[in-house]
């Protein structure tokens, strides 16, 4: 070891020589995933040109070889391409390992993850992996010596690099530019795939989004919206907010895994064509509680105005949002009453860091014991089956399926125990769903109270189809996998507001986070002016008494729900 680093600081190489070197390295190993995707693209097509085939990786060399050359300061030489290359590293073991780019949403995501949730990628995998294409090439360009020539002649060899490299991308420009073009126009996601200079340009929009536009004066939507509702009974909604799960893993939508073996029995609706506003937390979660739709939906908007929680407390509900999930509510409980689960070791049902769903079992019991309002509406914001470590998402004596997949470096596992390992996770969700059934329909047995359960999952998760894992990806390219997500509907027999068998007939019907604004406040019975009946996913089955309450005008569709509830 002595003799090779003495060997590398008898290395003497220009600062030329050196960029040249680490450029190629960035270019031809950290940016695989980009030249295999952008080749393979180019390959699929029926003609395509061999020689702008060739032509993909020296753009590339060229193009980076220019943007560094210009911050290849005397100084910062080696400081910055050691940076380059560790920051590569990492995104290029994401990419490789989980598929995942850093495209914004990524960046957003990964800066508000919590340290529990990072660490979660941390494994022996992820170490060596960093080691060998991370710390050993940075260490070799820290060991190597730069020799200097004098100022005039430094930035003439610098000039002559820059220029050389500017007439190599002119050339390849302006002889390919209509393939270059036609290219990157069917194929929009091969860009994020760049590092690691798409992630700067992300991170730039993020910063200047998030830190340098003045915030937005709070917009309240409704000053004075009410619920009407009879008064003689107590009504309450449990709003459960999965994580990470996918509508295709559930049994309820035909998978062929008895996945929801706790709640099939017990006459929930599931709606098995429900997708998603985003493919992250961070988006998804005040998106989908958001006025605003996907198509218009920014989250600094929509921070600036009230939200369907908001819209409901307002109206005079009780309203209680417990968290066992550690990236938190993401402002859309910041104006109510938020529990947070404490991850203490002393809860055996945590483990210090996280806790299985159950234990969001205990502050539900002791509010269902504690009602203060006619109306109340509890949001239950699981942990569900966040990855890569799916294992720690549910019990050892819950584990339906084996074998499973007990470790986070989920890509090492077989196909097999891999998706064991995460429809364990779907089926502990489901048995966490039916404790909270079973306990709301005691509450409705036991005193004169309406109760309902919703249950909506934030995004969907990959598990290697195609070679991408977890989440997060841009959803303009994002699979099926992320996006279509499971939503599922209960309520008490004394219930007649929904008509269960009208939901269930229709619930193959076409919905999106778009409709759950609409919708909870629909279960809620708020009337307000954010309501809108069009993205009401139930009022084709809601009661004629019940839309009456509302005063909502459309004639026409109490005539079809007559039809519908005979």
């Amino acid at each position: 070891m002595i003799k090779l680093i003495n060997s590398l600081k008898n290395i003497k190489l220009t600062t030329n020589q050196l960029l040249i070197i680490s450029c190629a390295y960035l270019t031809l190993i950290l940016n695989l995933p980009f030249l295999i995707k952008a080749s393979s693209a180019i390959t699929s097509l029926e003609n395509y040109n061999i020689y702008f085939l060739i032509s993909l990786p020296i753009f590339l060399l060229s193009l980076t070889l220019f943007l560094q050359g210009f911050l290849a300061f005397r100084w910062i030489t080696k400081p910055l391409l050691i940076f380059m290359i560790n920051v590569s590293a990492l995104i290029f073991y994401a990419t490789v390992t989980y598929g995942i780019v850093f495209d914004y949403g990524m960046v957003q995501n990964t800066l508000e993850t919590d340290t529990a949730e990072a660490l979660s990628y941390f494994n022996i995998y992820a170490v060596g992996f960093y080691l060998l294409f991370g710390l050993l090439p940075s260490w070799m360009v820290y060991c190597v010596k730069l020799t200097y020539k004098s100022f005039p002649n430094e930035l003439l060899s610098r000039l002559k690099l820059l220029s050389v490299n500017f007439v190599i991308i002119f050339l390849i420009g302006s002889i390919f530019y209509s393939n270059y073009a036609a290219v990157g126009r069917n194929n929009r996601d091969l860009i994020s795939y760049i590092v690691p200079y798409k992630m700067f340009d992300a991170s730039y929009k993020f910063v200047r989004n998030h830190y340098f536009y003045p915030p937005l004066k709070f917009q309240v939507l409704d000053t004075n919206p009410t619920i009407v509702r009879d008064d003689i009974k107590k009504h309450v909604t449990v709003l459960v907010l999965g994580e990470t799960a996918r509508a295709m893993s559930f049994s309820l939508n035909g998978y062929d895994k008895p996945t929801n073996q706790y709640t099939e029995n017990q006459g929930v609706v599931s709606f098995s064509n429900m997708t998603s506003c985003g493919t992250a937390t961070a988006v998804s979660v005040p998106c989908m509680f958001s006025r605003l739709n996907k198509g218009d939906y920014s989250k600094r908007i929509a921070t600036a105005q009230q939200n369907a929680i908001d819209i409901i407390h307002l109206a005079g509900a009780d309203v209680l949002w417990v968290s066992n999930n550690n990236g938190s509510c993401k402002g859309v409980c910041t104006r109510v009453k938020n529990q947070q689960i404490i991850t203490s070791n002393s809860n055996p049902l945590c483990d210090g860091e996280t806790c299985f769903d159950e234990a969001l079992l205990t502050p539900l019991r002791v509010k269902l014991k504690h009602l203060t309002h006619n109306n109340t509406l509890i949001v239950l914001h699981m942990m569900g089956s966040h990855g890569p470590t799916y294992f720690k998402r549910y019990p050892k004596n819950k584990g339906l399926f084996l074998p499973d997949c007990q470790r986070s470096d989920i890509q090492n596992c077989s196909e097999d125990e891999l998706i064991n390992t995460y429809d364990n996770s779907i089926a502990y969700t489901d048995f966490v769903l039916s404790e909270i059934i079973t306990e709301m329909s005691a509450l409705a047995a036991k005193e004169s109270v309406e109760t309902s359960v919703l249950y909506i999952s934030d995004h969907g998760e990959s598990l290697g189809e195609k070679g991408v894992y977890l989440h997060g990806l841009p959803y303009a390219f994002a699979p099926d996998e992320q996006t279509h997500i499971p939503m599922i509907y209960w309520n008490d027999s004394q219930q007649t507001d929904f008509n269960l068998h009208c939901l269930d007939r229709m619930s193959a019907k076409p919905l999106t986070h778009d409709n759950v604004f609409d919708t909870l406040l629909s279960i809620m019975s708020v009337r307000s002016t954010t309501y809108s009946e069009k993205n009401d996913s139930f009022i084709s089955c809601k009661s004629p008494s019940a839309i009456a309450r509302i005063e909502i005008n459309i004639e026409s569709l109490l005539l079809t729900n007559l039809e519908n509830t005979d």
